[in-house]
């Protein structure tokens, strides 16, 4: 297979004290926690949004479709277009537009205006998640890269517990152009950040079509996307319609779904970090694990969560389960294609991103076709096809 630029560039990333790399990967993590908080944060804030620039909230919506579908087309056209660029040049290049692109969105006259500065937070998101949910195994020894990796995705669960509701809680009392106001200056200090102990992260080749097709004929990269579209897409389809199942189905009062959903974000984080423990020793059994866990986690609402305790114990398990699946799936792909590390994550970026808004939108259909139990029967379903297919490369020795 074709060497991508993972080769590592002995003068700029061996010889930096064990200290400054980790500084690096603590400032990537920066990185991914305000990419989430910046894709989910017009969840909270599409009534006033709609109200100010007197659109519907479905249409307010788009500020949050725009830029999940751009950033699954930006996840490998980014790295393509830039050939050999140095990573870390394109890192800061692309934290300074998700700079400018906030600050438009806090200045936007029109709605036409504020779709459009969502359009290059999605190429900004993108971009920086292709090079970043890969760069552990630049920065850190080979027996540090699962904790390193889940450093990283550490943000992501931050994100859904502090970045995301605090966001919303500020636009709320202040307005949300000062929301967006606020994620221009935490990208602006994340660009410092990562200018500051970043090394060059020099590509010793570009990314070309040709590389990217190459990564289907490897049969762990190809189990690792396949597991990733059916896990996202199952968890995003129920998930979605989380908050009318605990109600519904478990008899909880509207009032508690908030703090529940916050136990959900802060199980995820404990699920990740746990995760990248265990990837450390066990790839293969690590990720069987949490596939089984999801596949019984969500379906069981039917079965166990007709109690508010029950639902909430459910909860919980399935915030853990979930949580490990970034950092998993990720590991995966970097044992899968050692050599390849940044193109194997473009790919598996743009499908992750893909599967989200996929997942979400047929959830919907299913919910308003058919019933709410569907969205959980499917979830389960697609973690168990996960399993199996995770389970049909048992005998691959890169991911033992």
């Amino acid at each position: 297979m074709t060497t991508a630029e993972q080769t590592p560039a002995p003068t700029q990333e061996s010889e930096g004290p064990e200290k400054s790399r980790w500084l690096a990967v603590s400032a990537v993590a920066l990185g991914t926690f305000l990419l989430v908080t910046a894709e989910q944060l017009p969840i909270g804030l599409l009534t006033s949004v709609g109200s100010a620039l007197s659109v519907s909230e479905g249409t307010a919506g788009l500020m949050v479709t725009v830029p999940s579908i751009v950033a699954a087309f930006a996840a490998p056209l980014v790295p393509m277009l830039v050939g050999s660029m140095d990573r870390r040049i394109l890192l800061l290049g692309l934290m300074a537009l998700m700079t400018v692109s906030n600050m438009a969105s806090a200045l936007a006259p029109n709605f036409a205006v504020l779709v459009g500065s969502r359009v290059l937070v999605g190429i900004a998101i993108g971009g920086f998640w292709a090079v970043a949910s890969g760069l552990a195994v630049r920065l850190v020894t080979p027996a540090d890269v699962p904790r390193a990796t889940a450093v990283i995705f550490g943000g992501v669960g931050a994100a859904n517990v502090f970045g995301v509701p605090l966001g919303t809680l500020v636009g709320n009392l202040t307005g949300w152009r000062i929301a967006f106001s606020l994620l221009s200056a935490l990208a602006l200090v994340t660009l410092i950040a990562l200018l500051a102990v970043l090394p060059g992260l020099a590509a010793s080749q570009a990314i070309r079509p040709k590389l990217l097709m190459e990564q289907f004929r490897n049969p762990g990269v190809r189990v690792g996307i396949i597991a990733t579209v059916l896990m996202v897409f199952g968890h995003f389809a129920a998930y979605t319609f989380v908050s009318p199942a605990l109600q519904k189905l478990s008899g909880l009062d509207e009032r508690y779904v908030g703090p529940l959903l916050f136990g959900f974000g802060a199980a995820g984080m404990i699920g990740n970090f746990v995760a990248g423990s265990a990837l450390s020793r066990r790839v293969h059994r690590s990720m069987l694990i949490i596939s089984v866990a999801l596949a019984a986690a969500i379906p069981f609402f039917l079965l166990f969560g007709r109690t508010p305790v029950g639902g909430a114990i459910l909860l919980i398990v399935w915030g853990l389960s979930y949580g490990g699946v970034s950092v998993g799936l990720q590991t995966w792909m970097i044992k899968s294609a050692p050599q390849a590390v940044e193109a194997a994550s473009s790919l598996w970026v743009a499908v992750f991103n893909l599967s989200i808004g996929l997942g979400a939108l047929v959830g919907g259909v299913i919910v308003d076709a058919l019933a709410l139990q569907g969205v959980l029967w499917l979830g389960g379903a697609c973690a168990l096809l996960a399993a199996l297919g995770i389970w049909s490369v048992r005998t691959n020795e890169a991911l033992r």
